[in-house]
C-alpha cells in the first residue's frame, strides 16, 4: 500500500489529468478487466463526498475501478454511518489517506443557510438531520458581517463544513484517532470547483 502522501500526490495528478480532459490508461484497462477486482479490493484512498451529481470522486480523480472507497451523503457530513464506513476501510484495507471533499455552490450548506434566515415550521426530519449536523460550522459564520453577502457567506461555510467533518472524523473515533497517532492514516479536507473542474486540498 502507498503512502498517505503518495496518495494525494496521485489524485492530485488524476484530478490535472481531469482539468486537461485526459484519461489514465491504466485506469481504462483496470475497467475492462473485471474480474481482477472480484476477488477483493485494496482502495488506496478513501473519500467522504457529497452526493451532489456534479462530484463523483472517480471521475474527477481519473481513478478506477478499487481505487477509491467512496462514500457520498449531502453536505459531506460525518455521523455514525459515515464514521464506520471510515473506520471499515480504513482498518480491513489498511488504506493510508481520507479525504472529505466538499464543492461549490453546495446545494445543502445552502439549504442551511435558507433555513438560519427564515426558520421553516414544516420541515422534513430526514432533511433536518442533515441540516442539523451542518448548523454548528456554519452559524457562527452567519452571525458575523457575512451575513450581508452570500457570495461571501457561501464559501466560507462550505469551507467551515469541510473542516468541521475532517475535524469529526479526526477526534470523534477512537479507532481513526490511534490509526492517525500511529501515522497510519492521514485525514485531509478538499473542495472541488464546479466551475474549473480543480481540487483544492486544505492543510
Amino acid at each position: 500500500m502507498i503512502s498517505a502522501d503518495e496518495a494525494i500526490t496521485r489524485l492530485k495528478e488524476g484530478n490535472q489529468r481531469f482539468v486537461a480532459g485526459v484519461r489514465s490508461v491504466d485506469a481504462i484497462v483496470k475497467q475492462m478487466n473485471l474480474a481482477d477486482h472480484a476477488q477483493g479490493q485494496a482502495p488506496f484512498a478513501i473519500v467522504l463526498g457529497c452526493s451532489d451529481s456534479r462530484v463523483p470522486a472517480e471521475i474527477i480523480f481519473d481513478q478506477s475501478l478499487g481505487d477509491l472507497f467512496v462514500i457520498r451523503v449531502a453536505g459531506n457530513i460525518v455521523a455514525p454511518s459515515q464514521v464506520g464506513s471510515v473506520e471499515f476501510a480504513a482498518e480491513t484495507f489498511g488504506t493510508p489517506l481520507v479525504i472529505v471533499l466538499g464543492h461549490t455552490r453546495c446545494g445543502a450548506i445552502n439549504a442551511t443557510l435558507d433555513l438560519l434566515e427564515k426558520p421553516a415550521a414544516e420541515q422534513s426530519s430526514n432533511v433536518m438531520s442533515i441540516v442539523n449536523r451542518i448548523r454548528p460550522a456554519v452559524e457562527p459564520l452567519f452571525h458575523t458581517e457575512l451575513r450581508n453577502d452570500r457570495e461571501k457567506l457561501v464559501p466560507a461555510c462550505i469551507h467551515a463544513n469541510i473542516m468541521a467533518s475532517t475535524n469529526h472524523l479526526s477526534h470523534g473515533s477512537e479507532i481513526l484517532e490511534q490509526l492517525v497517532e500511529q501515522g497510519k492514516l492521514k485525514i485531509v479536507g478538499a473542495e472541488y470547483s464546479l466551475e474549473t473542474g480543480e481540487v483544492t486540498f486544505f492543510d
